[in-house]
């Protein structure tokens, strides 16, 4: 079966323009000059008509609209069979929200996310006699739709920013922050959109596959402090940068991937210029930069 990966929301929280910043990429994309993303997601399929969703992002509304594949083939019945959350962030969950209307589809996430979304009651709005709760254990093979097995696996990362405490760290692993690998008859691609740090288990894990999509959230690890628009750094926030000797470009020189794609991309990333020099370098060595709407099948 030909595994297709439909991208859905290239950039990061708040998207690209962002509502309430005039940085050069957000005035770029409002006039038209580059071109606009919605927030963090994808869908895929082995069959072309059992979809899944990886991350209800807050624009999922605007994403399935524009998606035909992912519309009503009858008065409520679309081929929308699960949704899948990586983390408990606002730009991966607040989109279930939307998904409310009585629609039944099975909601696959680990235990604390889950338990991160039934200390929030207002997503019971999710009828429970309706949407099925899959809690799912890392490292556990299950069948996230026909013909794709998906297997949730710890990345470094940290908690949702509205439960940081005094004390938050980064490179934490467990089950707040995941990614997902997702296998058919003949294709193994990854889905990262949040990532701290390539350690060796990943390298191990990804090394060989046929596509990733990954965590590009920043160009360079203090961006945000740099365009005058924060004071935290990439890794404060819990996202591994594309450029420099730490960088996600750097570490996966060595492996070998058949297509890799950067995703969850923050609005003040360059890469989201096209006439970048930052994406003609993220190019040149072997990277998409991902967009809405682009299909890449393996």
């Amino acid at each position: 079966m030909a595994f297709r990966a439909r991208l859905l929301g290239a950039a990061a929280g708040g998207g690209l323009p962002q509502w309430n910043c005039g940085c050069r990429n957000c005035n770029l994309a409002r006039a038209g000059k580059i071109p606009s993303q919605t927030q963090s997601s994808i869908a895929v399929t082995a069959t072309g008509d059992h979809w899944a969703v990886l991350n209800a992002s807050p624009d999922i509304r605007v994403q399935m609209a524009q998606t035909q594949a992912l519309h009503p083939t009858d008065l409520r019945t679309l081929p929308l069979d699960a949704v899948l959350v990586t983390n408990g962030d606002i730009d991966h969950v607040a989109g279930l929200l939307t998904l409310r209307e009585m629609q039944p589809f099975t909601l696959f996430a680990t235990q604390g996310i889950h338990d991160v979304l039934t200390q929030n009651p207002i997503f019971d709005a999710l009828n429970h006699r309706v949407v099925t709760r899959a809690s799912i254990k890392l490292d556990t093979p299950f069948n996230l739709v026909p013909g794709i097995t998906a297997t949730l696996f710890a990345v470094p990362g940290k908690v949702p920013l509205y439960l940081e405490g005094d004390e938050v760290q980064t490179d934490l692993i467990g089950e707040q922050t995941v990614g997902v690998a997702l296998e058919t008859d003949t294709a193994r691609a990854f889905y990262i959109p949040g990532c701290a740090h390539l350690n060796d288990d990943l390298r191990h894990r990804l090394d060989g596959a046929d596509m990733v999509f990954f965590d590009g959230t920043l160009w360079q690890d203090d961006e945000m402090i740099q365009a005058g628009l924060g004071q935290k750094t990439g890794q404060r926030m819990g996202h591994m940068s594309m450029s420099g000797p730490a960088g996600s470009i750097e570490a996966f020189k060595t492996l070998t991937i058949g297509q890799k794609i950067f995703v969850h991309m923050n609005n003040t990333n360059p890469v989201l210029r096209p006439d970048s020099t930052e994406n003609a370098q993220a190019r040149a060595a072997g990277w998409i930069i991902g967009q809405d709407g682009m299909e890449i099948v393996a």
